[in-house]
């Protein structure tokens, strides 16, 4: 909802008896996200499909969908639901939610396609698709007296049903379309069919996957991170394609998934790194080149009148030598250390002289402080 504004996400939950109780059991969640349901209403054509499909997980349930159609037939999924089953509560709950994103009231026309009969005799199932796929009323009632000689048991079933709900001569035309098979969402169903035997959560995700639209491409890793890949701007979420100028990872699997699904023309390698990358680049930094010079005894003398003097002390910055520098003619005897072989050394503890605090073995003196201390 924070990345997708217009997101509107429903969840349903069983009754809690114990109305104290801090936990409520899942029931049914409704999505419609805010992309989709502002692209459908722009489309200007009021005819949905609906379907149902079982979960095959550890959570039994149904996954609703409904379904439109955008300018070139295509399918255009509009929401989706996971319910506990498929009866008429879940639906009417699904519908309810879905009208009210909609803005559809008790005196709106709009058109649905669902699935009803299938008939397994072909000649009656052709005589039925007669009647339905006839345009005008005149061709639909001699199609419905054929099918009343072939089989009157299903002529009687059939009429029964108000021609306006399933047959073309009776449609409004506010729907804009002669479908009169449920197939886009039997389309949408074979997409999401990866995840429906998955937990809930992952299933919702794979189904909003599934129909994800737009630019931008969401990329995820095998441990399980997502990043947001935009090939139009060069731009990946993980920001290494920004930093560098180089293609990331997300970027890399996001071009190949392009050229999976058929994409045509697709730029070559050095359109999607910057261009201080390219060999051009590098031919045009190394075309400028460094001439060699002859020896000073063949320089040019200069002609300029002033004459430049050495240039003044300055007292460095940081911390003074406190060494003596030796002569480079002086010996060193321990590296760059003079030699303490002949020199008296003095301990720090007792101050008597011929060993130092570390090999003191507490031999005491006038200045021994240990002794003094011990003594007070």
């Amino acid at each position: 909802m924070e990345r997708n504004p217009g997101t509107n996400v429903k969840i349903d939950c069983h009754t809690e008896p114990n109305l104290n109780s801090d936990t409520r059991t899942f029931r049914r969640i409704y999505i419609c996200l805010g992309a989709l349901k502002e692209g459908f209403k722009a489309n200007l054509r009021d005819f949905i499909g609906l379907n149902g499909t079982f979960m095959k997980g550890p959570y039994p349930g149904q996954i609703l969908t409904v379904v439109g159609v955008d300018s070139k037939n295509g399918i255009y999924p509009l929401a989706y639901a996971h319910v506990e089953n498929e009866t008429t509560n879940s639906w009417t709950w699904f519908l309810e939610q879905l009208g009210n994103d909609l803005e559809l009231y008790a005196n709106s026309n709009f058109t649905f396609i669902s699935d009803r009969q299938k008939w397994k005799d072909k000649e009656l199932k052709d005589l039925v698709w007669a009647c339905a796929t006839a345009t005008t009323v005149r061709h639909f009632e001699k199609a419905l007296e054929e099918l009343k000689k072939f089989k009157a048991e299903a002529h009687d079933w059939l009429i029964q049903i108000p021609p306006a709900h399933w047959a073309r001569s009776h449609f409004s035309g506010r729907a804009h379309t002669n479908i009169l098979l449920n197939n886009l969402c039997e389309v949408l169903n074979g997409k999401i069919q990866g995840g429906r035997d998955k937990p809930i959560i992952y299933c919702l995700e794979y189904i909003r996957e599934c129909i994800f639209n737009g630019v931008k491409t969401q990329v995820t890793t095998h441990w399980g991170d997502q990043f947001i890949v935009n090939l139009d701007e060069k731009t990946c979420t993980c920001r290494h394609w920004e930093i560098t100028g180089m293609l990331c990872s997300h970027a890399i699997s996001a071009i190949w998934d392009k050229i999976k699904h058929g994409a045509k023309n697709v730029p070559e390698l050095e359109h999607w790194v910057h261009p201080c990358y390219w060999l051009v680049t590098w031919a045009e930094v190394y075309k400028h080149k460094i001439e060699p010079i002859n020896g000073r005894l063949m320089w040019p003398k200069s002609q300029c009148p002033t004459k430049l003097l050495p240039p003044k002390h300055v007292v460095q910055v940081g911390r003074p030598k406190k060494k003596r520098k030796r002569a480079y003619d002086e010996p060193a005897t321990q590296g760059n250390k003079l030699s303490k072989r002949w020199t008296t050394v003095t301990c720090g503890k007792c101050n008597n002289k011929g060993h130092n605090s570390r090999t003191c073995k507490g031999q005491g003196g006038p200045n021994d402080k240990r002794t003094e201390e011990i003594g007070a």
